[in-house]
């Protein structure tokens, strides 16, 4: 690379460093538009120890008819994604809903702080049993098990011409859509009703004029609201276990925003410090080691808001932290490398050629054990843990990008404009030597 060469790429990465940091952090109005810009760092989803919200904690137990262990637990895993299923759709994106202890089910519910509105929101799991007969002991024709999603709509009906009103989609599964059919097949031939229960209470009994495959649209005199209310009670009826809410907690945002400020300062103070002891130690190396850190944070927050399942909790911050050094001590195993190399007589270039090329399957190994560390806390941990273990995960990988990577390209750039140097890189010898190119 000859110096015109490197001074043009010198002031590329420049400007696309502050360019970057402008697009993470700072929000402006876009001109001759009316949309306002906020810093992707801002679209990073918080955990609930830091935005504050909603903590429930239940006990899951299988339904009468569950057969095994295995039923269960693949119940389980369904009434999981039905929880979160619902929270999305009702706006709460960010919500997580896991397992934990092998029979509790864990709701976190960042940005809100009333328990009994997730637990309206969610509902209280029923037994919910479609009838064709309101005589005591009729047979249920389909249970919430035969239900796939049930939501509030705004649509016309056969019934209403093109006037458009509120109800309740039901959309069933494979098995329920051939017993809907049957269903409304024997009530069409009947009196046209069908029995709606939840836990043994009639809740609606809405008519049918033929018999209807797929899903249906049950209307009424609904308005939005009680729409609402009535998908979600059928909804309810859905879960494929019992749960008895125990835990619930309210954390709060106060809390977790001084958290999140502490954190931030003791993380910019202890990159300032990093960056003063790499340039105090190293010199022209650590100033470019401190560069590519620059591009480290960019690189990570962008990750942090791209990758959908990651949440920053407090434990989060502490994994980046963790990766944060990681970074610096793959930097100082190379400096350390290309010092020795330097100082047994190589030339400045081969020495910093050698000292990377020697530093690197300490470098590879060291990561490879964290990632597989990591892995592991993921798939076996629970709550927090898993957000340490994702967030070091992503922490780790960049550092061995912009260390391997981002540095070294650095440094060859500044080999370019100062090749003779050596004292620029805080080089010394130990034997007399020739300090050509």
């Amino acid at each position: 690379m000859n110096k015109p060469t490197a001074i043009k790429n010198f002031i590329f990465l420049v400007v696309f460093m502050i360019l970057g940091f402008v697009l993470t952090f700072c929000t402006f109005d876009i001109p001759f538009t009316n949309y306002t810009y906020n810093g992707f760092a801002n679209a990073i989803k918080l955990g609930l120890d830091i935005k504050g919200g909603v903590l429930l904690v239940g006990d899951a137990s299988p339904l009468e008819d569950s057969e095994s262990d295995a039923d269960f637990n693949t119940q389980l895993n369904a009434t999981v994604t039905r929880l979160s299923n619902i929270l999305a759709d009702e706006g709460y994106t960010e919500a997580q809903v896991t397992i934990q202890q092998g029979s509790k089910i864990r709701v976190e519910v960042p940005d809100i702080d009333d328990p009994e509105a997730v637990l309206n929101l969610i509902g209280t799991p029923a037994q919910i049993e479609f009838k064709l007969s309101n005589e005591d002991g009729a047979e249920a024709v389909i249970t919430g098990q035969h239900i796939r999603n049930v939501y509030a709509s705004y649509q016309t009906t056969s019934s209403s011409s093109s006037t458009p009103e509120w109800g309740v989609v039901v959309e069933f599964t494979a098995e329920g859509e051939q017993l809907f059919y049957e269903l409304t097949s024997d009530a069409a031939s009947g009196d046209g009703t069908i029995y709606i229960y939840s836990n043994g209470e009639l809740i609606s009994q809405p008519t049918v004029e033929s018999a209807i495959r797929g899903s249906t649209f049950i209307s009424g005199s609904y308005d939005q609201q009680s729409a609402e209310d009535f998908a979600l009670q059928i909804m309810s009826g859905t879960f494929s276990v019992n749960i008895s809410w125990g835990e619930t907690s309210v954390i709060s945002a106060t809390l977790g925003v001084d958290a999140l400020r502490y954190s931030l300062i003791a993380g910019i103070v202890g990159m300032i410090l990093i960056f003063a002891f790499l340039c105090w130690r190293y010199k022209m190396m650590g100033f470019m080691a401190s560069f590519a850190l620059c591009f480290y944070v960019i690189f990570v927050m962008f990750l942090l808001q791209a990758i959908p399942f990651v949440q920053l909790t407090l434990e989060g911050i502490a994994g980046i932290i963790l990766s944060i050094g990681m970074a610096i001590d793959a930097n100082i195993i190379i400096f350390e490398r290309i010092k020795e190399e330097y100082a047994t007589g190589k030339r400045l270039s081969t020495a910093i050629k050698t000292g990377f090329r020697k530093g690197m399957p300490a470098i590879i190994d060291s990561n490879i054990t964290t990632f597989i560390a990591s892995i592991i806390l993921m798939i076996f941990g629970t709550g927090s843990i898993q957000g340490f273990a994702m967030t070091l995960f992503i922490g780790v990988a960049v550092s061995m990008f912009t260390a391997l990577i981002v540095t070294r390209g650095l440094i060859n750039m500044y080999y370019a404009l100062n090749p003779n140097k050596a004292e620029f890189y805080s080089l010394r010898r130990e034997v007399a030597f020739n300090d050509a190119k």
